[in-house]
């Protein structure tokens, strides 16, 4: 599987697991605070809560911090976040997707273009790269369960692919199929590892090894800056890449 599973095995390789969690709870709060401001805080009746509340559930964010995320979104101090989305280029021409939500347009824009060019990389327009990418959701699950069986089940639940590896599983729908697609699922096979809205790179760009450890510091100062929700990028690393990494 390309980029984002071998990245995951690269931050859990390098031991910054407790520094990535704290920083992924956060910003899983974030998410479910707005999705229950934007739409209803009952997750039965407000699809987009719900995912973020299965994402939540999925990395074992602890039932207290989702509920005071919900509640947070009821109360009436709560700071009023926009959704913005970055495009630009890293290392190798390697397209990179930033989205972030936040509460000071010029503050994040700021440090994702300062970001950019301290680590080799140059920010884009909108649309810049994001044509190089298909909106989809995802649904990963581990490696114990049989292809065969991910696959029958995936095909009943309506989904539109399914790619296996030693990794696991990662289920592929249309965006607006994700929450039926997941329910299915999630009947046939259990809870998912992963349930999201992501951007699939239609091409992947192979790195050598010092183009690799470029791409990483700036993946990994992106995904530090708190206003940050997720960074996609279209790039694959090799085997070899991996294990000198």
């Amino acid at each position: 599987m390309a980029g984002h599973s071998k990245w995951a095995n690269i931050q859990h390789r390098k031991g910054r697991q407790d520094a990535v969690r704290a920083k992924l709870f956060s910003k899983l709060s974030k998410e479910i605070t707005v999705a229950a401001k934007m739409g209803d805080p009952d997750p039965d009746k407000n699809p987009r809560l719900r995912l973020a509340v299965k994402e939540a559930k999925a990395v074992s964010m602890p039932k207290d911090n989702i509920d005071r995320a919900i509640k947070k979104s009821i109360a009436g101090d709560m700071e009023s976040y926009e959704e913005i989305r970055y495009e630009g280029y890293g290392p190798s021409g390697v397209a990179i997707i930033v989205e972030a939500m936040t509460d000071n347009r010029n503050r994040t824009a700021s440090n994702v273009r300062s970001t950019f060019t301290k680590r080799g990389g140059n920010l884009g327009e909108t649309g810049s790269v994001s044509f190089m990418f298909d909106r989809k959701g995802q649904i990963v699950y581990g490696a114990g369960l049989d292809a065969d069986r991910v696959m029958e089940a995936a095909i009943e639940a309506g989904a539109e692919d399914v790619e296996s590896g030693e990794d696991g599983h990662v289920v592929w729908c249309a965006v607006e199929d994700l929450n039926d697609v997941s329910t299915a699922l999630e009947a046939a096979l259990g809870e998912a590892e992963s349930t999201k809205l992501v951007w699939k790179p239609q091409t992947t760009t192979e790195l050598d090894l010092e183009a690799a450890q470029s791409l990483m510091k700036l993946i990994e100062a992106l995904e530090d800056d708190d206003d940050v929700q997720s960074v996609t990028a279209n790039f694959e690393i090799s085997d070899e890449v991996m294990a000198q990494l």
